[in-house]
């Protein structure tokens, strides 16, 4: 068997959804658990839904969730004809699900709330394209992952449990795979013992699949994506950037620490533990090789370049010049963890500590109230962190130029460099 996953970019169109089938039909007889993410940009709308809601615009978010609504019911009338009107009623369940919501008042932290309108997304793009699957066709069964995938409550970014995850797999998809053949189901999500709604952290939806893979034994996990392969850098960024051809679970991991959109940092070990291969291709054009990613050993790649953007330096400075190691430093990553947080990148001297971190206003705000308690903070916002592993002379003066650097830090394999936004 082998496991599928479709990104959002593979899914944000009529037409698009319309080329679903032609994938899965050149695969007769197989059987396949496919995980799809939210159309398009469905996810950015109900981030911006979940912070209106939180604060206290209820109008804004009915507004704003009712743009999703439509979008989705029209997008249903367009594929659907026999299975429209119950596809309509399971879409109008999970319009209640939110709404419900959105009526209250907020009593918990943000994550919370995120995370139970966040992961509407997926259902409701599930929802319509197992539809259209069925009539065209091609049998399938529905399953809502939240019934399978179960996590902590660490809301925005859940920690799978996979004794509990393994066993409803075996008792409810494995049973659904030799009935149908096929089950879809979302990824990106998953809920708590309490059936509270969880997110992984974005682009989840990959690391949903390995988990699948792994607990399924699959011959592959394929991720089928709007670009020709994994690329050395982001081809909205570099023009230039190239398609790598074949890549080895370590390397991805790199590419995915350092920032590199292309496969969700927690994907590879499920993978790599059971060596499964992790194929990278192209929705658009399936006849292209694409990537494949499995235990290798590479020599000669290029240049792989991760550009960061929108990133704060929040600089920290011991108040009566003690070390910052031991107690400060503990104290702080305890920080870390308690918020949440994970450094982009990180360096100490005597007296100060720098780190480098996305700009989650919420986080970063927490982040330096609490540490002010001990050292004196300086937030610097607008900067820029760049990653070249297998660098060369020529590549990082190229990309670097004049800019002012303002941290740098280097291995023999990999180069990164704080500067300020051009």
């Amino acid at each position: 068997m082998k496991v599928f996953k479709f990104g959002g970019a593979s899914v944000n169109s009529v037409e698009r959804i319309k080329n679903i089938p032609l994938i899965i039909n050149q695969f007769p007889g197989e059987q396949l658990m496919i995980i799809i993410s939210a159309m398009g940009k469905t996810t950015n709308a109900l981030e911006k839904v979940a912070t209106a809601f939180y604060e206290g615009r209820k109008d804004d978010a009915l507004l704003l969730f009712g743009q999703v609504k439509q979008q989705h019911l029209t997008t249903a009338k367009y594929v659907l004809v026999t299975h429209y009107l119950a596809c309509a009623e399971q879409l109008s369940n999970f319009f209640t699900e939110v709404e419900w919501l959105l009526y209250d008042q907020p009593v918990r932290e943000f994550d919370y709330y995120y995370d139970q309108i966040v992961c509407v997304g997926e259902l409701l793009s599930t929802s319509i394209i197992s539809a259209y699957l069925n009539e065209t066709g091609i049998r399938n069964t529905w399953v809502d992952v939240r019934d399978v995938l179960r996590t902590d409550d660490n809301f925005r970014d859940a920690i799978v449990n996979q004794e509990q995850t393994l066993q409803h797999v075996k008792d409810i998809i494995i049973p659904q795979l030799h009935t149908t053949g096929i089950v879809l189901t979302q990824g990106f999500i998953g809920a708590t013992d309490e059936n509270e709604s969880t997110t992984l952290g974005r682009e989840g939806s990959d690391y949903t699949g390995a988990i699948f893979a792994n607990m399924l034994d699959a011959e592959s996990l394929t991720i089928w994506k709007d670009v020709e392969g994994v690329m050395n850098a982001d081809p909205k960024h570099f023009l230039d950037a190239k398609v790598i051809s074949e890549l080895n679970y370590t390397e991805v991991i790199e590419m995915a620490y350092y920032g590199a959109q292309v496969i969700h940092p927690k994907t590879i070990k499920p993978l790599q533990n059971k060596l499964i291969p992790l194929y990278a291709k192209c929705f658009l054009d399936p006849s292209l090789p694409g990537t494949v990613i499995k235990k290798q050993v590479l020599k000669d790649l290029p240049p792989i370049i991760v550009l960061k953007e929108d990133q704060v330096l929040i600089q920290m400075k011991s108040k009566d010049f003690s070390f910052v190691e031991g107690e400060p430093l503990t104290t702080l990553y305890r920080l870390f963890q308690q918020l949440n947080i994970k450094p982009n990148l990180t360096q100490n001297g005597a007296i100060t500590f720098l780190c480098v971190l996305d700009n989650r206003q919420d986080k970063i705000e927490k982040l330096a109230l609490e540490a002010s308690a001990i050292f004196e903070v300086q937030v610097i916002k607008g900067m820029q962190l760049l990653t070249i592993r297998h660098y060369n002379r020529d590549i990082f003066e190229k990309l670097v130029g004049s800019k002012k650097i303002l941290l740098r830090q280097q291995t023999t394999a990999t180069i990164q460099v704080l500067t300020t936004n051009p």
